[in-house]
């Protein structure tokens, strides 16, 4: 059976394209997904084709960057599909593992697409050092949180009154940003 997964990285993006290459090429059952590639977290309809495809099975994708974003999230995708007699096949890239020279394509066009996705990433950094520089970045507004009601959960959370999650929620804050106020506040010895 011919699996496709077919993905854009937004909501607003369109799936027409792929999806048109997919019964082109007789694609059976495709699973398709709208979130970004950068990791494989929240990737629901990755993880259910890949425990959907059998023995025997082919999963066909537009791009290899349609899968993956990195050579290693490529790469472990891939293998996970070989240990189960799952054949890869990309389109574009005209990359088929059930070939040797297929094999070898896709470890080149990995690397590539992780090479772009740097370059990518390079230039977005390049593009805000310089925004700063003119004045014209200034990044992230700030969380506001009352101080009163930080200090409030901080002292139920040290004490063990509640759980770091259940602390984070009423704080409306991340791990990262709740983590970086509680280093904070210890540091000014409050």
């Amino acid at each position: 059976m011919k699996v496709g997964y077919v993905r854009v990285s937004t909501e607003e993006q369109n799936t027409a394209r792929q999806e048109l290459m997919m019964g082109e090429l007789g694609v059976e059952k495709v699973f398709l997904e709208k979130v970004t590639a950068k990791t494989q977290c929240g990737r629901e309809q990755l993880e259910a084709m890949l425990q959907f495809v059998r023995e025997g099975d082919a999963v066909v994708v537009e791009s290899i960057s349609r899968i993956a974003r990195n050579t290693k999230d490529l790469l472990e995708i891939v293998e996970r599909l070989e240990g189960k007699g799952v054949a890869f096949i990309s389109r574009k890239e005209s990359i088929d593992t059930k070939t040797p020279a297929g094999k070898f394509m896709l470890t080149v066009f990995g690397a590539m697409a992780q090479l772009e996705r740097e370059y990518i990433l390079d230039r977005q950094r390049e593009g805000i050092a310089i925004a700063r520089q003119n004045g014209k970045y200034k990044g992230r507004k700030p969380i506001a949180v009352d101080d009163e009601k930080f200090v409030q959960v901080y002292a139920r959370w040290r004490s063990g009154g509640c759980k770091g999650v259940e602390a984070m929620r009423e704080l409306g804050l991340k791990p990262s940003t709740f983590y970086r106020r509680v280093r904070g506040y210890e540091a000014r010895g409050e």
